[in-house]
């Protein structure tokens, strides 16, 4: 059996400010012409469908439209991660066409979604996958649902998984047992949307931190053979238990600049008897526009150093001594796409020990001071005497008050 997995799409964010939607109906695009080209018998989308819990119309109609289209050449599993609203996500999942399932309730996480293989004739042929949905688990809303009895599960992470994967091993050894294939367990995937301890962040991830812990450590899904994780952004595989392939398909577009230099994709892997079958395989995504750091001075940055970097979305650093006149409209005009402008002068030399301000500092020579931080240079002596008058301005209205 194929199964594409992927995760962290974020329908309707925007970066600095751009909107995104364009680039991700053109990955979501790419997605189903991968499905198409490899015969995928399911996709699994493993949370943060939407970006936020109550997402743009446009980002609702983009969803809808793309799951109707890969229904139509396989089946679709799709769980919310901590941007989504479960409630939301999961509305009139009982309605959904054939083949889409949202495994949006806790209540569910110990009952799969059956995925019969089929032969080129498209009869069944084989075991079935079980495939195993966890939407995110926030401890707050868990510890009480999941606990085996009266008394609620530790606020953390690491408990609420633990329990939800315990009703997984729970109802995949009550098939293995008294199943038809002769005590053989039956292939098993787990959507997860956590951050298992290993992972490597990014800068655009939430913080999902309860309790001062976010981690899950990964022998907590022991016992299936691969599990499909959501939340980091970074393309990744993190170490488990044995036999078992745990991996983040990171998102399909970069979110920050901290992921500049990852290279996004889609995980495509294929389960037979004895579990994952060799490696899996990274299908590239497409790129909508680079994300780049350039930084130098003004006039670099205009002559053949920032050559390479006019098409990209950029974060610009100048690092001139003095502030360059006209400093956005010059980096506008030279990158058309600049998300981030700064200036940056090169450091005058740190200071030993920060000094708190009392009122006992003159206004003036503080606002100096700060003047120098960011510039990097002393007013000068018109400049300090606009301060000057600025302050005894402000001192008379106060004195008259």
């Amino acid at each position: 059996m194929r199964l594409l997995h992927t995760s962290d799409w974020h329908l309707g964010r925007t970066l600095h400010g751009v909107d995104l939607l364009e680039h991700q109906a053109a990955y979501l695009d790419h997605l189903v012409e991968v499905a198409r080209e490899e015969g995928v018998d399911a996709v699994l989308v493993a949370g943060d469908v939407y970006d936020r819990a109550v997402p743009p119309v446009e980002a609702v109609t983009l969803l809808s439209e793309t799951l109707a289209r890969l229904s139509e050449r396989c089946a679709v599993v799709l769980t919310p991660g901590n941007h989504d609203s479960a409630a939301r996500l999961g509305f009139g999942a009982g309605l959904m066409r054939d083949g889409v399932h949202l495994r949006t309730r806790v209540a569910d996480v110990g009952a799969p979604v059956e995925l019969r293989p089929r032969d080129r004739s498209g009869r069944s042929d084989g075991a079935p996958v079980l495939v195993y949905g966890l939407p995110y688990l926030d401890p707050d809303g868990c510890r009480h649902a999941l606990a085996s009895g009266d008394v609620p599960l530790a606020r953390s992470h690491e408990s609420v998984t633990r329990a939800a994967m315990d009703r997984v091993r729970a109802d995949l050894a009550t098939r293995t047992a008294g199943g038809a294939g002769g005590g053989v367990r039956p292939r098993a995937v787990v959507l997860a949307h956590a951050f298992v301890l290993g992972g490597q962040a990014s800068e655009s991830e939430r913080d999902i931190r309860v309790g001062g812990v976010d981690h899950v450590p990964a022998d907590v899904f022991a016992g299936v053979d691969y599990v499909a994780l959501g939340h980091l952004h970074g393309p990744q595989r993190v170490s488990g238990p044995p036999g078992v392939v745990l991996r983040y398909s990171g998102s399909p577009l970069a979110y920050s600049f901290s992921e500049q230099h990852h290279a996004k994709s889609t995980v495509l892997l294929e389960l037979d008897r004895d579990g994952v079958r060799g490696d899996v395989r990274l299908v590239p995504a497409p790129v909508p526009r680079r994300l780049s750091d350039v930084t130098g001075t003004m006039a670099d940055l205009l002559g053949a150093a920032g050559d390479p970097f006019t098409g990209d979305w950029v974060r610009v650093v100048v690092t001139d001594a003095a502030r360059p006149a006209e400093l956005f409209a010059r980096v506008r005009r030279r990158f058309p796409h600049a998300l981030v402008v700064q200036h940056r002068p090169p450091a005058v030399g740190a200071r030993s020990s920060s000094v708190a301000v009392t009122a006992a500092h003159d206004p003036v020579q503080v606002a100096a001071e700060f003047v120098e931080h960011v510039t990097g240079g002393r007013p000068s002596d018109a400049e300090a005497a606009v301060l000057r008058a600025a302050f005894e301005h402000v001192a008379g209205l106060e004195r008259s008050a």
